[in-house]
């Protein structure tokens, strides 16, 4: 449609927008998890034995806090964006497996899906011009 050709020029634009927001939502989300102190982590760190880890649940949950939130802001400064996708990504997959095992099914565990699927695009795309990481 011809209305639309010309949105190709501005794919640095469209990843700063998807930076941005998917950063500002992971920070949003993560830091509650962050303040929650050793109960919250303790209780995210379980999901962990869904890939057999079941050693030191605080520890892992407070990873999985501090990936969320710290990831988020560095996501929206497009800083160490790949690593950050990276471990975004595997953040997502156990939060996945997690609902899914849980009983929540494709539904429950759609959420964890859609933002995994996002993270292993961005991590082959780039951050784009408009970040810190910008070659």
């Amino acid at each position: 449609m011809a209305l639309f050709d010309k949105l190709g020029n501005y794919r640095n634009f469209g990843l700063l927008v998807i930076r941005v927001g998917l950063g500002i939502m992971f920070v949003y989300h993560g830091l509650p998890k962050l303040e929650g102190g050793v109960d919250t982590w303790k209780g995210l760190g379980m999901a962990m034995k869904n890939v057999g880890i079941t050693f030191l649940p605080a520890v892992w949950g407070f990873l999985s806090a501090a990936t969320e939130t710290i990831g988020g802001a560095l996501l929206v400064l497009g800083l160490v964006f790949r690593p950050v996708c990276l471990l975004l990504l595997i953040n997502l997959v156990i939060a996945a497996l997690f609902h899914i095992n849980k009983g929540d099914g494709l539904m429950g565990a759609s959420h964890a899906i859609e933002d995994a699927i996002m993270f292993a695009g961005l991590l082959f795309l780039g951050p784009g011009k408009y970040s810190v990481d910008k070659k």
